[in-house]
């Protein structure tokens, strides 16, 4: 098998997961708290990340990690999974799965008004388009079947699931600043997180309340084809790609498969104004990368 149908393959595999995650979120969060739910979730990366940095004979690597790298990933476990995970599930817990999802995908327009601080680059009239686009789809998706009675969603589960997509956008520009291994960088990340999560179980006291076992079974999956890998899948995939154009725009059928899983799985009513949105925000990241490829 040639090396282009192996990459629509990772990607197929990749995208298949992802937008199997809203469901088992919500599956596990109908049991879990929130707190729990993430460091399971969390714990399990790690220990799956661990597996394939063995697996892939790349141990050296983590003894080779300088202290100025190792604060590096303390800081980036600390937004991803602790900060952005929770404001997510958060998220997650007061809307539909159908809603918290495509709310948190504005994170690649965002990230274009975080390089102006952050690294220095400028915003074009285009950027400002995809914004109000991609809002615009945010409202619709938002309004839950009522277009013309605004405030219909949970006010606050909007504004974590929008919110959460700037520490994404965050943690995405100090990750590709940091040239380690992917599986290295992922797993330490996690390890940190997980120290993180734990400590908070304690501080709180959240390991006393009661858990269920479909929760838990939720959120393993959760820790291995949300934060472990799926996403090593789809770096493979863009890798053997011959251009990565097309297997990146496979991404966005993921939100629309997610609907279907929703639907099927746990019951929940799609409204006619969830798939408008989404195409309304998937426009607006469209068109901002319409601009950034010709801005180069």
């Amino acid at each position: 098998m040639n090396k282009t149908k192996l990459s629509y393959i990772y990607a197929g595999l990749a995208v298949f997961f992802w937008a199997t995650v809203p469901t088992a979120f919500k599956i596990s969060l109908g049991e879990l708290n929130i707190l729990t739910m993430l460091t399971i979730a969390s714990i399990t990366s790690a220990l799956v990340l661990m597996a394939v940095v063995i697996v892939q004979k790349k141990t050296g690597l983590l003894k080779l990690s300088s202290g100025r790298e190792l604060l590096n990933s303390a800081i980036l476990g600390f937004i991803n999974p602790f900060i952005y995970y929770l404001i997510l599930l958060k998220a997650y817990s007061l809307l539909p799965g159908q809603v918290a999802q495509p709310l948190n995908m504005i994170w690649p327009i965002i990230l274009v008004f975080l390089s102006v601080p952050l690294l220095g680059q400028k915003i074009q009239r285009k950027s400002f388009v995809a914004l109000i686009i991609s809002f615009i789809g945010v409202y619709v998706i938002s309004s839950q079947g009522r277009l013309l009675h605004p405030g219909n969603a949970n006010l606050t589960g909007v504004l974590l699931a929008s919110g959460s997509s700037v520490f994404w956008a965050f943690y995405f520009i100090l990750n590709v600043r940091d040239k380690r291994d992917e599986a290295v960088k992922l797993l330490l990340n996690f390890l940190f997180g997980s120290a993180y999560l734990v400590i908070a179980m304690i501080l709180t006291g959240k390991w006393h309340e009661a858990i269920g076992l479909k929760g838990i079974i939720a959120a393993v999956y959760i820790g291995v084809f949300e934060m472990g890998i799926t996403f090593l899948f789809w770096l493979k995939a863009l890798k053997m790609a011959k251009t990565t154009d097309k297997v990146s725009n496979l991404v966005y059928l993921a939100p629309f498969f997610s609907l279907v899983f929703l639907h099927f799985i746990i019951h929940e009513p799609i409204w006619f104004t969830t798939p408008i949105g989404l195409f309304l925000i998937i426009a607006g990241i469209f068109v901002q990368s319409y601009k950034t490829k010709h801005a180069l």
